[in-house]
């Protein structure tokens, strides 16, 4: 994993919040070490841009960066570029692989063994976006980094 910050300081071109990403080569411990650059990214910003980034904020985003890339991984040959960055009070997590067939969500079965990542990302993000590049797809979830994410009940509930 080769980690590539948006500028020196690691913060996006004139924005002043953090960005990074990383190119994740074909080792199956790719996984792990995307998880783990989600979770570094997300402390630092926490503490260095004292940004109020949740628990459950980094938990989920954990979650997304390893269904996303395990999708990447398991169906596009060759390389999987993680992008991470804050967009107003949401991270956004971005997964570019080199397949250009869009992914879809497969119909509900209480039988079916695995599969679920599209349908777990799609629960858990506020946003998901998904298009097609000039070469391969970008999948881009936007997740919420305050306690109570937009639009959540008042009461606690799940939404």
């Amino acid at each position: 994993m080769e980690a590539v910050p948006g500028d020196e300081d690691g913060t996006a071109s004139g924005g002043g919040l953090p960005r990074t990403s990383a190119a994740l080569d074909g080792a199956s411990a790719s996984i792990a070490d995307a998880r783990r650059l989600a979770a570094d990214f997300l402390t630092s910003a926490r503490t260095d841009y004292a940004l109020p980034i949740a628990q459950r904020a980094l938990d989920i985003t954990q979650l997304v960066v390893s269904e996303l890339v395990t999708n990447a991984r398991k169906y596009a040959p060759g390389p999987v570029v993680l992008s991470l960055g804050i967009v107003g009070d949401m991270v956004e997590v971005a997964v570019w692989d080199s397949d250009p067939a869009l992914p879809t969500a497969r119909a509900a079965d209480p039988g079916r063994v695995g599969q679920h990542g599209l349908e777990i990302v799609h629960a858990l993000a506020e946003d998901l976006r998904i298009r097609r590049e000039a070469v391969g797809k970008r999948v881009t979830a936007l997740i919420s980094y305050l306690d109570e994410p937009t639009g959540a009940e008042s009461d606690g509930a799940p939404r």
